[in-house]
Parts: C-alpha cells; sequence; structure tokens
C-alpha cells in the first residue's frame, strides 16, 4: 500500500502457526509470497510521484551534461544504500535471526536508544513537512484546473489571477475529515487509487512534453544550464544548489524499503531478491525520470517551468491537462494520510503510555450510523488531528513555494534517511574496523552525500527567503 512520497504499508495478522502448516512463516506471521517482480513493481509505484513534475526545472538549472550526469550519480547512490539497508532487515545471522517489519524497526534493533531518538525526530519533521508540501501542491494543482478554464474561455493573454488560500482550506478540511478515519493508512483500495492518479498525471505530463517537442520541431537547452546572462552569479549558485534537493526528493523511497522487503518470500533469501529488486526499480524509474526531465527541458529549454503541469507550459488540450492535475490532488489527498497516519499513531500512543489515566485521551464519543454500528470518535484524536491539519494548511498558506518546499524536504530526507542511517547500520551489523578500507569507503559516501544535503537545503532556503520578498501572506494572488 502506498504512504508518504508514495510510501507503501503493509498490514499483517499475527496468528499462531499449526504444526506443519505452510501458510505461516518462521515469525508466525502469513507465509510472504512477492517476488523480485512484484516487488520491484512496489518500489517503481512509490518512486514514480508527486517529486517529478520538477525535475525539467532542475535540469534547466543545471544543463545537459551536470543535470543528467546528477540524476544517475543519485540513482547510482540510492542504489548502493538501498544494498547496504536490505542487509538490515534481519538482525544477526542473516537465515535464523528476528526480522525488523519497518524501518523503524531496524534501527532500533542496530543502532540503539540514542540514534532511534534521532531517527525518529528526522522521520517525524520529513513527515510533518511532506504534509505541507502536499498541501502546497494540492492548491497549486486545483488553481492550474481553474487557470486552465480561464485560459480557454479569456484567451492565454488574460492573467487569470486566482488567490491559493481557499483551496488549501479546502484541502485542510478534507485532510480533517479523513484523519479521522481508523487505519486510513490501510485501505488497500486507497493505495490503488494513488498509485494510478499517480501514472495518469505522469504519462500525460510526458506525452505534453512529447507533443510539445513535435510542435516546435526544435531541441531547446544548453550543455551547462541556464544563461548566466539571465541571472546573477549568486541567483545560479542558489538555484543549482536547489535542482539538487528537487532531484533528491524524486529518489525519496527509504520509508517503504524494508516494509515492502518483509512482503518477499524467504527463498532465496529476502536480502538477495530485494537488492535484484532495487536495481530493476531504480534502473526503470531513472529511465522514466531521464526520459521525462530531458524531453521537459527540450521542449522548454531555460524558460522550463517549475511544474510542467501547474506553470502553464502547456495550455491545450486544457481538459488533459485538467484530468492530470485532477488526479495529482485525488493522490495527494490519499498520500497526505498515508503520510500522516503513521505520525498521528506515534502521537497518540506516546501520549497514552505517559497519560494513561487522561479522561481526555481516552473519552470516546459515539456517533450512530444508521444501518451500522455507532462510530467511536475519540476526543483526543479529534482535537489532536485537527489541529495538525489545520497548522499545516496555515504554514502552508505562510509559505505557498511549491518548488521551494520539494527541494527542502528532498534536502532535508536525503542524507540522514537514504545515506547516514543505512551506512551506520550496515557497519554496526557487519562489524567493518573502524578506519578499514571499506569503513572509510563509507564515511566518505556519507559524508559526501552530507555536503550535498546542506548545499541543496542553502539553495532552497534562499529561494523562500528570495520569494518572501515579493510575497503577501494571505493576499497574494497567482
Amino acid at each position: 500500500m502506498e504512504n508518504p512520497n508514495n510510501q507503501i504499508v503493509h498490514a499483517s495478522i499475527d496468528v499462531p502457526p499449526e504444526d506443519g502448516s505452510e501458510c505461516f512463516n518462521d515469525d508466525r506471521r502469513p507465509k510472504r509470497t512477492e517476488t523480485v517482480w512484484t516487488a520491484s513493481a512496489l518500489i517503481i509505484t512509490a518512486l514514480i510521484g508527486s517529486g517529478s513534475p520538477s525535475l525539467a526545472w532542475a535540469i534547466a538549472q543545471l544543463g545537459w551534461i551536470a543535470g543528467s550526469t546528477i540524476v544517475l550519480l543519485f540513482a547510482f547512490v540510492t542504489y548502493y544504500t538501498s544494498t547496504l539497508l536490505t542487509t538490515c532487515y534481519r538482525s544477526g545471522d542473516p537465515t535464523t535471526s528476528n526480522r525488523n517489519y519497518a524501518y523503524m524497526g531496524a534501527v532500533r534493533d542496530n543502532l540503539g536508544s540514542l540514534k532511534i531518538k534521532l531517527f525518529e525526530l528526522v522521520l517525524y519533521v520529513n513527515l510533518f513537512g511532506v504534509a505541507i508540501g502536499y498541501t502546497i501542491a494540492s492548491s497549486t494543482s486545483m488553481m492550474a484546473i481553474k487557470r486552465s478554464n480561464c485560459f480557454h474561455e479569456k484567451g492565454e493573454k488574460d492573467p487569470c489571477h486566482i488567490n491559493s488560500n481557499p483551496y488549501m482550506i479546502a484541502f485542510g478540511f478534507v485532510e480533517i475529515i479523513f484523519s479521522q478515519i481508523p487505519d486510513f493508512d490501510r485501505l488497500w483500495w486507497l493505495s490503488i487509487v494513488a498509485a494510478f492518479m499517480s501514472f495518469t498525471y505522469t504519462i500525460i505530463e510526458l506525452g505534453l512534453s512529447i507533443a510539445k517537442l513535435a510542435e516546435t520541431g526544435k531541441i531547446k537547452g544548453s550543455l551547462t544550464g541556464i544563461n548566466i546572462g539571465a541571472l546573477t552569479s549568486t541567483q545560479n549558485i542558489w538555484r543549482n544548489f536547489q535542482a539538487l534537493g528537487n532531484i533528491t526528493f524524486a529518489y525519496s523511497y527509504f520509508l517503504i524499503l524494508i516494509e515492502v522487503q518483509d512482503t518477499i518470500r524467504s527463498s532465496p533469501s529476502e536480502s538477495k531478491t530485494m537488492k535484484k529488486a532495487s536495481l530493476i526499480s531504480i534502473a526503470a524509474t531513472t529511465l522514466f525520470y531521464m526520459i521525462r526531465g530531458c524531453m521537459g527541458y527540450a521542449a522548454f529549454g531555460d524558460v522550463a517551468p517549475k511544474n510542467l503541469l501547474t506553470g502553464f507550459g502547456f495550455y491545450n488540450p486544457y481538459w488533459v491537462v485538467d484530468i492530470a492535475n485532477a488526479a495529482t490532488v485525488i493522490h495527494l489527498v490519499c498520500a497526505y494520510q498515508f503520510n500522516c497516519q503513521p505520525l498521528f499513531a506515534y502521537v497518540e500512543k506516546t501520549l497514552l503510555e505517559k497519560f494513561p489515566n487522561s479522561q481526555f485521551i481516552m473519552r470516546e464519543i459515539e456517533i450512530p450510523i444508521p444501518g451500522c454500528s455507532p462510530y467511536k470518535l475519540k476526543l483526543f484524536q479529534l482535537v489532536w488531528r485537527t489541529v495538525f491539519v489545520i497548522g499545516t494548511t496555515f504554514i502552508s498558506m505562510l509559505l505557498p513555494f511549491f518548488n521551494d518546499i520539494v527541494g527542502l524536504l528532498g534536502a532535508l530526507g536525503f542524507w540522514p534517511l537514504t545515506v547516514f542511517f543505512p551506512v551506520e547500520m550496515y557497519i554496526k551489523q557487519k562489524k567493518i574496523p573502524k578506519w578499514s578500507t571499506k569503513w572509510v569507503f563509507l564515511q566518505i559516501v556519507s559524508v559526501a552525500c552530507l555536503i550535498i544535503t546542506i548545499a541543496a537545503a542553502a539553495g532552497s532556503v534562499a529561494d523562500v527567503f528570495l520569494d518572501l520578498k515579493s510575497f503577501k501572506p494571505f493576499s497574494t494572488d497567482y
């Protein structure tokens, strides 16, 4: 099932096995049946999501040579660190050890209490940030539908300015309702809907880029990116850094890797199967990204919009653009909940453990439903989740800069979740001696990726401050 950054969550039932039964694994859970191909499909579905519409803009900042090289470089780093993380699925001996059913469990078993606290901090800050990013992205797509129809009726020269606030509020209102649905992230059919929507808007965007390229008959862009004369040298540096963040965000799937691995059959070993699945899925996704980003850059060159579907590189056929943006909104409505449900559960569980006798936390309100059992709504859940959604909506209204937020989220999540924790767990589990050749190599990879993360974050923050100079909260129209 799909979750944050299209994350996949898998639901399992703990049932005691019968003697001699072939329906259960060694951990008393139902037999895992997924293969290298089904695991690859799950990862591809998770990767191709809301981060990819900005790839053409990212390549435009870097140029044909650097842009393509960096996409390939991040693909290699992502694959390499994924092979490290797959070895941490089991703790101890690879065949007889305990399984870890999620990334957090692997960190807890391999690194101990101090680093699990750091991991939780990074994880939940990232999830909170992604919720803000999804709110901004959804409102941008809703505005794009309105503007597309405006352009169709009044012509492309009409500015068709629209305020984003009502759309963010509408999205927040929907999420307040959905956040009260118990186990929303375990509704498997919603994962299918979200995945289908993701593929719908990505294929439409790719098709429109190809059509635009065929229409002009000219391949735009340059080997080195945007002409330095169009930007100051400082602006060019910040944009290059931000482009790094956008590319890293497109490769963020590590939160679901171990959960996907936990669905794979045991023979051959889950680690071997998962390494093959990671190679297949990352190779396929990278090919798709290269085609998509390069097609967008070839079609628009230096003026490639930050989001091809909402930046109005395409005006016609307007109904196709509307379908793509509607699919984006539906996908993000589901993805917001898949992303936030783990955070909701963590906060509620933590507070329940600390205040087990609190009437406010324990109180339930029964809501009668005709023909069904009454729905038991927890008062604390209602208040806390509503406040959370209002908070993410409010921050989104203060900082409605999609590309900047995507770059920042990609930067903040890349080094710690994609590189640091997999490297540290691998060193600990394999007992790699300090200052050995492999230890030094792994540390070099980690430090290099940390530098990239800092640069990408700095570029995104700088662009936020630049956008704030001309932005008036709650009143600026687009």
